[in-house]
C-alpha cells in the first residue's frame, strides 16, 4: 500500500507539471506582444507631445501623428508651431502646415512672421507668407522691418553740375517691407541704384554747386517726388542726405585733357606734313640728279657733234674756235658769279 501511495504522488506530479508548463509560456507571450506594441505605439505616436497639444487646446489626432511618421515628418516641427498658434488665436489647419513643411518651408519662420503680423495688425494670410518663405526671404524679417523701417546707406555719389564741379553726396534711404510685392519684387541694390541715379540727374540739373550746396533737401525732395520704389519689394519712407562734398573741377580737367589731345593731334599733323615735305624733297633732289645727268650725257654727245660737222664740212675750223671761246667766257662768267666775297675782311697792308 506504501509503495502504491508514493507511485500515486509521482504520477500526480508529473501530471501537474505537465500541465502548469504551457500556461506559463503564454502568460510570458501575452506579456511580450504587449511590450512589443506599447514599443511600436510610442515609437509611432510621441505621447508627451500629443498630452502637450492637447493641455494647450490644439487638436492634434493621435492618427495624425501616426501619419507624421509614416511620411517621415518630424511631428514635433509641425505640432510646436501649432500650439503657439492656438495660443495666439490664429486658426491655421494642421495640414497646410504639413504640406508646407514638405514643400521644403521653414515652418517655425512662417509661423513667427504670422504671430507677429497678427500682433501688429498686418494683413499677411498664411498662403502669402508660405510664399513668401517658398521663395528665400526671411519672411519673419519682413514682417519686422514692416513694423520697423531699415536704413539703407548708399556708398558715396559722385556727380557734376553744369559748371562742372564734382559734387559727392551719401543719401540714407529708410524703407519698409512691402509684403504685397515682396515676392517678385526688386531688392536693396535696385533702390540704391535708383536712388544713386536720381542723385546724379538732380545735380546734373543743377546750373551750379553753389545750388547743391545751399540747399541739399532739393535733391531728396526732387528723388523722391520720382517715385523710385514701384516694382521693388519695399516702400521708400524718406531719402534724406547724409554728406555734400565739393569734388575736382571736372570741367577745367576735362579741358585741360581736351586741349591736350588737339596738341597731340596737331603735332601728329605737322609731323605727317614734315615727313611729306622730306619724302618730297628727296624726290626732288632724285630728280635734279636725274636731270643732270640728262645734262651731262647731252654735253658728252657735243663734241662727237662738233667732229662730225667738221668732217662733213658743216663747220668751219673759225667757227669751232669761236665756239670754244664762247664756250670759255661762259665758264669765266661761271666761275666769276659763284665766288663768295667777304666784305667784313679788313684789307691787307
Amino acid at each position: 500500500m506504501q509503495i502504491d501511495r508514493t507511485v500515486f504522488l509521482l504520477e500526480s506530479t508529473a501530471t501537474s507539471s505537465a500541465t502548469n508548463i504551457p500556461v506559463g509560456f503564454f502568460i510570458g507571450g501575452i506579456v511580450a506582444v504587449v511590450l512589443i506594441f506599447l514599443m511600436v505605439f510610442f515609437h509611432f505616436v510621441p505621447m508627451g507631445l500629443w498630452i502637450s497639444a492637447w493641455s494647450s487646446g490644439a487638436k492634434v489626432g493621435i492618427f495624425s501623428l501616426v501619419g507624421m511618421r509614416l511620411r517621415r515628418v518630424t511631428p514635433a516641427r509641425i505640432v510646436l508651431p501649432l500650439i503657439k498658434l492656438t495660443k495666439a488665436g490664429i486658426p491655421i489647419p494642421i495640414a497646410q502646415l504639413e504640406a508646407h513643411h514638405l514643400a521644403g518651408g521653414r515652418v517655425d519662420a512662417v509661423v513667427n512672421a504670422l504671430i507677429a503680423a497678427h500682433r501688429a495688425n498686418l494683413d499677411l494670410p498664411f498662403e502669402r507668407a508660405a510664399a513668401i518663405d517658398l521663395a528665400g526671404r526671411d519672411v519673419f524679417e519682413a514682417v519686422r522691418m514692416s513694423v520697423n523701417p531699415k536704413v539703407i546707406e548708399t556708398p558715396m555719389i559722385s556727380a557734376m553740375a553744369i559748371n562742372g564741379i564734382e559734387i559727392k553726396a551719401v543719401a540714407r534711404v529708410t524703407v519698409r517691407t512691402n509684403i504685397q510685392r515682396l515676392v517678385g519684387g526688386a531688392g536693396e541694390a535696385t533702390i540704391i541704384a535708383r536712388v544713386g541715379e536720381g542723385i546724379v540727374t538732380t545735380v546734373g540739373s543743377a546750373a551750379t554747386h553753389r545750388e547743391v550746396l545751399e540747399n541739399p533737401d532739393k535733391i531728396s525732395k526732387t528723388v523722391l517726388a520720382k517715385g523710385l520704389d514701384a516694382g521693388t519689394a519695399y516702400e521708400i519712407l524718406s531719402i534724406d542726405i547724409a554728406d555734400v562734398d565739393v569734388g575736382r573741377n571736372i570741367g577745367a580737367s576735362l579741358q585741360i585733357e581736351q586741349a591736350e589731345a588737339d596738341k597731340k593731334i596737331a603735332e601728329a599733323k605737322a609731323e605727317e606734313r614734315r615727313a611729306l615735305a622730306v619724302a618730297e624733297e628727296q624726290e626732288m633732289r632724285a630728280r635734279v640728279q636725274e636731270m643732270r645727268a640728262k645734262v651731262v650725257a647731252s654735253e658728252a654727245e657735243v663734241p662727237l657733234a662738233l667732229a662730225e660737222a667738221l668732217r662733213k664740212g658743216h663747220m668751219g675750223y673759225f667757227d669751232y674756235l669761236n665756239a670754244q671761246f664762247k664756250q670759255a667766257d661762259t665758264k669765266m662768267r661761271e666761275n666769276i658769279g659763284g665766288m663768295q666775297i667777304d666784305i667784313s675782311a679788313k684789307p691787307k697792308e
